[in-house]
Protein backbone atom coordinates (compact mmCIF):
# COMPACT_ATOMS: atom_id res chain seq x y z
CA UNK A 1 0.00 0.00 0.00
CA UNK A 2 1.05 3.51 -0.55
CA UNK A 3 3.52 5.55 2.22
CA UNK A 4 0.03 8.53 1.81
CA UNK A 5 -2.52 5.96 2.80
CA UNK A 6 -0.46 4.31 5.54
CA UNK A 7 0.70 7.46 6.70
CA UNK A 8 -2.91 8.46 7.22
CA UNK A 9 -4.02 5.56 9.28
CA UNK A 10 -1.04 5.87 11.79
CA UNK A 11 -1.90 9.97 11.96
CA UNK A 12 -5.70 9.11 12.99
CA UNK A 13 -4.89 5.97 14.58
CA UNK A 14 -7.13 3.65 12.59
CA UNK A 15 -7.17 0.66 14.87
CA UNK A 16 -5.53 -2.34 13.47
CA UNK A 17 -7.21 -5.86 13.02
CA UNK A 18 -5.62 -8.24 15.47
CA UNK A 19 -7.37 -10.95 14.31
CA UNK A 20 -9.02 -12.60 10.74
CA UNK A 21 -12.60 -11.58 10.25
CA UNK A 22 -15.12 -14.14 9.89
CA UNK A 23 -16.16 -11.85 6.77
CA UNK A 24 -14.39 -12.42 3.81
CA UNK A 25 -14.10 -9.75 0.93
CA UNK A 26 -15.50 -12.61 -0.96
CA UNK A 27 -18.59 -12.83 0.86
CA UNK A 28 -18.75 -9.13 0.24
CA UNK A 29 -18.42 -9.54 -3.54
CA UNK A 30 -21.31 -12.03 -4.01
CA UNK A 31 -23.23 -9.00 -3.50
CA UNK A 32 -21.37 -6.97 -5.93
CA UNK A 33 -21.17 -6.56 -9.93
CA UNK A 34 -17.49 -5.46 -9.58
CA UNK A 35 -14.27 -5.57 -7.93
CA UNK A 36 -13.17 -3.80 -5.04
CA UNK A 37 -10.54 -1.82 -5.90
CA UNK A 38 -7.13 -2.78 -4.02
CA UNK A 39 -6.54 0.02 -1.33
CA UNK A 40 -9.80 -0.70 0.32
CA UNK A 41 -9.45 -4.38 0.51
CA UNK A 42 -6.37 -3.53 1.86
CA UNK A 43 -8.35 -1.23 4.59
CA UNK A 44 -10.90 -3.51 5.99
CA UNK A 45 -9.06 -6.90 5.62
CA UNK A 46 -5.93 -4.66 8.15
CA UNK A 47 -8.25 -2.21 10.01
CA UNK A 48 -11.52 -1.98 12.09
CA UNK A 49 -14.18 0.34 11.72
CA UNK A 50 -13.52 4.07 12.31
CA UNK A 51 -15.57 6.45 14.12
CA UNK A 52 -13.97 10.19 14.19
CA UNK A 53 -13.19 13.64 12.37
CA UNK A 54 -10.87 13.80 9.48
CA UNK A 55 -10.15 17.00 8.50
CA UNK A 56 -13.21 19.14 8.77
CA UNK A 57 -15.95 15.81 8.16
CA UNK A 58 -16.99 13.10 10.52
CA UNK A 59 -16.79 9.70 8.85
CA UNK A 60 -18.01 6.20 10.16
CA UNK A 61 -15.98 3.60 8.18
CA UNK A 62 -17.61 0.23 9.05
CA UNK A 63 -15.57 -2.76 9.48
CA UNK A 64 -15.67 -5.82 7.45
CA UNK A 65 -18.09 -7.42 9.73
CA UNK A 66 -20.71 -4.92 9.16
CA UNK A 67 -20.89 -3.95 5.38
CA UNK A 68 -22.70 -6.96 4.00
CA UNK A 69 -25.69 -6.25 7.03
CA UNK A 70 -25.67 -2.52 6.39
CA UNK A 71 -25.86 -2.75 2.62
CA UNK A 72 -28.88 -5.46 3.04
CA UNK A 73 -30.66 -3.10 5.97
CA UNK A 74 -30.50 -0.05 3.70
CA UNK A 75 -31.31 -1.62 0.79
CA UNK A 76 -28.36 -0.76 -0.94
CA UNK A 77 -27.35 -3.78 -2.89
CA UNK A 78 -31.15 -3.94 -4.40
CA UNK A 79 -31.51 -0.28 -4.86
CA UNK A 80 -27.75 0.55 -6.19
CA UNK A 81 -26.40 -2.14 -7.53
CA UNK A 82 -23.30 -0.27 -8.88
CA UNK A 83 -22.98 0.79 -5.48
CA UNK A 84 -21.73 -0.43 -1.75
CA UNK A 85 -22.09 1.36 1.18
CA UNK A 86 -19.01 1.72 3.25
CA UNK A 87 -19.82 4.06 6.06
CA UNK A 88 -21.78 7.07 7.12
CA UNK A 89 -21.36 10.91 7.64
CA UNK A 90 -23.36 10.68 10.54
CA UNK A 91 -25.80 13.21 9.42
CA UNK A 92 -28.31 10.88 7.26
CA UNK A 93 -25.76 9.99 4.08
CA UNK A 94 -23.76 7.46 3.23
CA UNK A 95 -20.17 7.34 2.42
CA UNK A 96 -20.08 4.51 -0.51
CA UNK A 97 -17.77 3.10 -3.48
CA UNK A 98 -19.58 3.66 -7.20
CA UNK A 99 -18.85 1.73 -10.13
CA UNK A 100 -19.86 4.01 -13.04
CA UNK A 101 -20.41 3.24 -16.38
CA UNK A 102 -17.23 3.66 -17.72
CA UNK A 103 -15.70 1.08 -15.54
CA UNK A 104 -14.33 4.05 -13.23
CA UNK A 105 -14.34 3.78 -9.09
CA UNK A 106 -15.76 6.22 -7.49
CA UNK A 107 -16.07 7.07 -3.68
CA UNK A 108 -19.13 9.04 -3.30
CA UNK A 109 -21.77 10.66 -0.52
CA UNK A 110 -25.37 10.16 -0.76
CA UNK A 111 -28.50 10.23 1.08
CA UNK A 112 -30.03 7.11 2.69
CA UNK A 113 -33.99 8.25 2.11
CA UNK A 114 -33.86 8.49 -1.68
CA UNK A 115 -31.59 6.01 -2.67
CA UNK A 116 -30.78 7.24 -6.30
CA UNK A 117 -27.35 7.04 -7.91
CA UNK A 118 -28.42 10.53 -9.57
CA UNK A 119 -28.00 11.96 -5.62
CA UNK A 120 -24.72 10.77 -5.45
CA UNK A 121 -21.55 13.45 -5.10
CA UNK A 122 -18.61 12.46 -5.65
CA UNK A 123 -16.04 12.81 -2.85
CA UNK A 124 -12.56 10.87 -3.54
CA UNK A 125 -11.71 9.25 -6.90
CA UNK A 126 -10.24 6.03 -5.24
CA UNK A 127 -10.32 5.13 -1.30
CA UNK A 128 -7.14 6.54 -1.18
CA UNK A 129 -7.73 9.82 -2.30
CA UNK A 130 -10.92 10.05 -0.47
CA UNK A 131 -9.15 9.61 2.94
CA UNK A 132 -5.71 12.16 1.44
CA UNK A 133 -8.45 15.10 0.42
CA UNK A 134 -10.11 14.47 4.03
CA UNK A 135 -6.52 15.25 5.69
CA UNK A 136 -6.45 17.89 3.37
CA UNK A 137 -9.49 19.83 5.07
CA UNK A 138 -11.26 19.44 1.88
CA UNK A 139 -14.78 20.43 2.16
CA UNK A 140 -17.25 18.01 0.69
CA UNK A 141 -19.97 21.14 0.38
CA UNK A 142 -18.71 24.81 0.09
Amino acid sequence: MTEELLGIFNKYSFPERDENSLVSIEDIQLHLKFDLPEDYVFYVENYLGIDQFIGFEFIKLWSLEEIIDANLEYHIFEKLPQTLAIGTNGSGEFIGIYFDDTNAIKIILSPFTDLNANYHVEIGNSFTDFLVRLDEGVEWFS
